[in-house]
């Protein structure tokens, strides 16, 4: 054989290999996210020790986890949003299954006719507000699959105004709100409304302790001994003059205040940290608390959130949400419906 036969068998066989691999490589990368995905949710699985009830349940929620892996990472990857998802504990839900359990607030429209607001002539506020620092916020809770979202609401804003008036951080009972406000429009896991609540504890004259009145995630009959037992008291509410940022910042500057939102989205959903300048509506779905605001270095402007899904949703449970927006119904309509406890 000549040597320029060889180097032309050589070429061939060069050619062959490479085209060899290369269609390796792109069959690999057919299978891989199937087989890296599934790998993950067995490790999501482990680490939130999640179960299911049988196969058939353990592929439908391996799919639906699939989706939102990738969601999140397409997110995440594409324009600089200033804020970052993650996979959190909801991931093997589909965005209609986890607001459906969780988001119940309860709105309701606007009276005519404005009620006082004592903030009004406030002047001059900090520049940054952050309760916690303060001593008037509890830790982080978990509604679990309830839609008590209201109650832990109402619970953060009495929680602080409590430590403003007397000095003490008291843990106080969501599960009281849950079986014991059940005569109007709030309705325990079935959702309900805040200033409901502030008015139900006005009348019972006080709310129990967290510790003598546990949460349980669940309805149940009212326990009317600890009910009376009470730890912490209110003497009204009052409503934050509607679709006014301006107005609703010298309340947050004063006490933590009960706001709704449109928590609707998967953004929201999965949101990990960054301030949330995301898509939402004015579909107001759930009750959260305002502990606070700020500015970040580069200059955005965001209102501190204490929710009520764990510490291992967004920033240890907390999430900011852009302050000072177009729409004068705020973020998500977070100006639209803020209240407060009087003490």
């Amino acid at each position: 054989m000549s040597i320029s036969s060889t180097n032309r068998t050589s070429l061939a066989c060069l050619v062959l290999l490479f085209f060899s691999a290369t269609l390796l490589s792109h069959t690999a990368s057919r299978l891989l996210p199937d087989i890296s995905s599934y790998e993950s949710h067995e490790q999501w699985m482990a680490r939130y020790g999640r179960v299911y009830k049988d196969a058939d349940e353990k592929e439908r929620r391996s799919k639906i986890f699939q989706e939102n892996v990738k969601y999140i990472h397409s997110s995440n990857n594409g324009m600089n949003k200033g804020y970052k998802l993650a996979v959190n504990e909801f991931a093997d839900l589909t965005n209609q299954e986890f607001t459906s359990t969780r988001n119940r607030f309860k709105a309701h429209e606007c009276s005519a006719s404005t009620s006082a607001f004592r903030y009004e002539n406030v002047t001059a506020v900090p520049s940054s507000m952050d309760w916690r620092k303060k001593g008037a916020v509890t830790p982080i809770k978990d509604q679990g699959q309830c839609g008590s979202c209201w109650a832990f609401s109402a619970v953060g804003a009495m929680e602080g105004i409590t430590q403003l008036t007397t000095g003490k951080l008291i843990s106080l009972s969501e599960q009281e709100l849950v079986d014991c406000d059940t005569s109007g429009v709030d309705q325990g896991c079935e959702g309900g409304l805040m200033d409901d609540a502030f008015e139900f504890i006005v009348k019972n004259k006080g709310l129990t302790t967290e510790t003598n009145y546990p949460y349980k995630a669940v309805d149940g009959t009212c326990n009317s001994n600890e009910a009376s037992n009470h730890a912490a008291t209110i003497t009204g509410h009052e409503d934050v003059p509607a679709n006014s940022e301006s107005a609703l910042l010298k309340a947050v500057a004063s006490q933590p205040i009960s706001v709704a939102i449109d928590a609707s989205g998967s953004d929201f959903q999965f949101y990990s940290s960054g301030v949330f300048t995301g898509e939402c509506g004015t579909e107001l779905d759930h009750g959260v608390t305002a502990v606070g605001y700020g500015t970040t270095g580069d200059g955005t402007k965001y209102w501190l959130v204490k929710n009520s899904w764990g510490t291992s949703w967004g920033e240890e449970g907390y999430i900011m949400m852009q302050r000072d927006v177009d729409a004068k119904e705020g973020i998500c309509g977070i100006a639209m419906q803020a209240s407060y406890p009087t003490a």
